[in-house]
């Protein structure tokens, strides 16, 4: 019988099922790693094996799940590179549904096939897709750090297929909704905020922290520098969501006009618009609650008797009435404030699809083409 070599490693099932590898470190020491298959197992050897040829630890780490991404949620909130909001988003997620589900394995037993477990258990208990994809890109990005400082050989959560998305449907309002809405909105105490929603697609945190000294009535442009979010309890001002995100556009004669009406009336009100006080407020003058305002919208819809639309729709309704005149992608992008312009075009590539076909339909009523 043929004797293995010096650092080979074995592979042997154990007594309870599980399949075990075990390769020399060197010093009389030897790590030991498992899985639920064989090649599962000659997978982390095969890895193993090849980080000591490369001169890197053999070893994964022992490391309980659960302590690892504790300490990880622990150094990312230190790090000062995460929005507090976003944070929150991570916690929450690891402590509610990945610790409990899979923060009783070591590092190195973790598999592609325990994250896909997880997400199919997710699913089935009817956690949003979207959701569940957050799980998977969480797992990802604490996985890739611990493969970085060499804990662990290979990012196993990148290596799980993710969940299918089923995307919230997109309905905007057409230009007819749209004149509707704005004509029902005509001396409300809102109007500034609904009309610049409709005419800039600005977010509704961007809306929400938008102070005057962003507002340049005489140009005729806002400056995105900020967005209000709840978290911990509390509206807070926090950085804009991507360096995209943050921008100065033109916006029109009628947004200018609502917006100088608004501040005409908080003046009145006795509320001088300071440049950091807000634009959008309480009727007591403090930050508008994102949820009131909804609420309010949500009002306005139903006396118009429209469709019931999210507030988000709103953003989307600017980009579509842009694409409907034929602006460019690109420039729809930077009014958005999109990262990038291949996401802008997944989000909206179809209403330009329709626009196309709006341009043909128009050549042929030009030209005087037969039906």
């Amino acid at each position: 019988m043929a004797r293995r070599g010096q650092n080979e490693g074995s592979i042997y099932q154990r007594a309870d099922g599980r399949w075990a590898a075990a390769v020399s470190t060197g010093r009389g020491k030897r790590d030991t790693f498992y899985g639920r298959t064989r090649g599962e197992v000659q997978r982390k050897l095969t890895a193993a094996l090849k980080n000591q040829d490369e001169g890197l630890p053999a070893s994964t780490s022992k490391q309980r799940v659960a302590d690892y991404l504790t300490a990880w949620l622990e150094t990312v909130e230190g790090s000062g590179k995460i929005r507090p909001k976003t944070f929150s988003t991570y916690s929450m997620y690891v402590r509610l549904h990945i610790i409990p589900d899979l923060g009783r394995l070591a590092l190195d037993e973790l598999g592609p096939q325990h994250v896909e477990q997880l997400m199919a258990k997710k699913l089935s208990e009817g956690l949003a897709s979207q959701s569940v994809v957050h799980i998977r890109g969480i797992l990802r990005r604490a996985l890739g750090r611990a493969v970085k400082h060499q804990l662990l050989i290979r990012n196993v959560a990148a290596l799980a297929d993710p969940p299918h998305v089923v995307r919230t449907e997109m309905r905007p309002l057409d230009p007819a909704q749209a004149r509707t809405f704005l004509e029902l909105a005509q001396g409300d105490r809102l109007e500034a905020l609904w009309v610049l929603a409709i005419t800039s697609g600005l977010r509704e945190g961007e809306l929400l922290g938008l102070q005057w000294r962003d507002v340049d009535l005489e140009a005729g442009t806002v400056a995105v520098n900020r967005s209000l979010q709840r978290f911990g309890g509390k509206l807070q001002l926090v950085e804009p969501k991507t360096e995209k995100s943050r921008r100065r556009n033109p916006i029109p004669r009628m947004t200018v006009e609502a917006l100088r009406s608004h501040r005409s009336r908080q003046v009145a009100a006795g509320r001088p618009p300071l440049p950091t006080g807000f634009v959008f407020t309480s009727t007591t003058g403090t930050p508008l609650e994102p949820r009131n305002m909804v609420r309010l919208f949500k009002s306005l819809l139903r006396r118009a008797g429209l469709p019931d639309v999210r507030f988000h729709d709103l953003r989307h309704s600017a980009a579509s009435l842009l694409i409907a005149q034929g602006v460019p992608l690109r420039t729809v992008m930077e009014v958005l404030g999109h990262s990038t312009i291949t996401l802008t075009a997944n989000t909206y590539g179809h209403l330009y699809e329709e626009a196309k076909r709006d341009a043909a339909d128009a050549m042929d009523r030009m030209l005087g083409a037969q039906a």
